[in-house]
Order: C-alpha cells, then structure tokens, then sequence
C-alpha cells in the first residue's frame, strides 16, 4: 500500500548515510520517508512504484509537493539503511533473503522477486526486523 502521508522510518546507524537533492518531476507529490525513484524518461525524482524503468535513488527526508514545472523544488535523499515494509505472504522477504537484492512494490513497500519482471531493484535486504519490517541498504 503507497503512502498517503509523510513517515519517520527506522534508519540503522552501522551504515554510512549520504544525502543529496534530486528536482521532482512536475505534478508530483513525495513523501517523507518514501522510496524515491528516478524516472527513465527525464530523470526526475517521483514516488517509488512497481516498473522496470525506473531506478530506486533513496529515502525522502521531508514531503515535497511540486506543482506545474518539473524541477521547481527538489527532494533530499538519503541513502544508508532504512526500514521499509515488506510484501504480502506470496513475496514475503525471510532472513534467506539477508543479501540478496529486494524490489520495489510502492513508495514504501518492498517484494522478495521482481514479480514476474514488473519491478526494479529497490536495494539489498540488510536484515529483518522482528515485526517482519525489511532493513533495507540504499545505495548512491
């Protein structure tokens, strides 16, 4: 389920943790603690969504809502280790996953495959908490 509104996620302090402003496409609306994907077509920062186009930048540290011009406002991103959610029983992330690369469902959603060639890699599966929540590693 995609976000509706900002969230603080969990971030792990083991791991190093980079930031950088990415400009937000055109009538696009990203919030706090969501996947950030880069579009294939004018490489603009938009909310993570399932497609095999697109490339997963990070975690949005604030809302960005940009209206009519693409690239007006931009959204800072952070890369390190996050914690997202993880997908339903059928694409469950297990502690067999610890390694493996883990693939973008929605904004705050990752999946164990690519679900039949229909999502992009989101980032490495760092570890599992104990609410089934997926310490995800977002590299720059």
């Amino acid at each position: 389920m995609a976000l509706a509104a900002g969230r603080k996620p969990p971030r792990l302090n083991d791991i190093d943790f980079h930031k950088q402003a990415v400009p937000v496409a055109a009538n696009t609306t990203i919030f706090q603690g969501a996947m950030v994907d880069k579009a294939a077509t004018g490489g603009m920062a938009k909310p993570g969504a399932a497609n095999t186009t697109d490339k997963c930048l990070g975690v949005a540290q604030s809302t960005v809502v940009n209206g009519a011009v693409a690239g007006a406002n931009k959204v800072v991103l952070a890369y390190g280790v996050w914690k997202m959610r993880n997908s339903s029983a059928g694409d469950l992330i297990t502690e067999a996953d610890i390694g493996n690369d883990c693939f973008l469902v929605d904004d705050e959603t990752v999946a164990r495959t690519n679900g039949t060639n229909t999502r992009h890699v989101a980032g490495e599966v760092y570890k599992l908490d104990a609410d089934g929540g997926v310490f995800v590693h977002f590299k720059p």
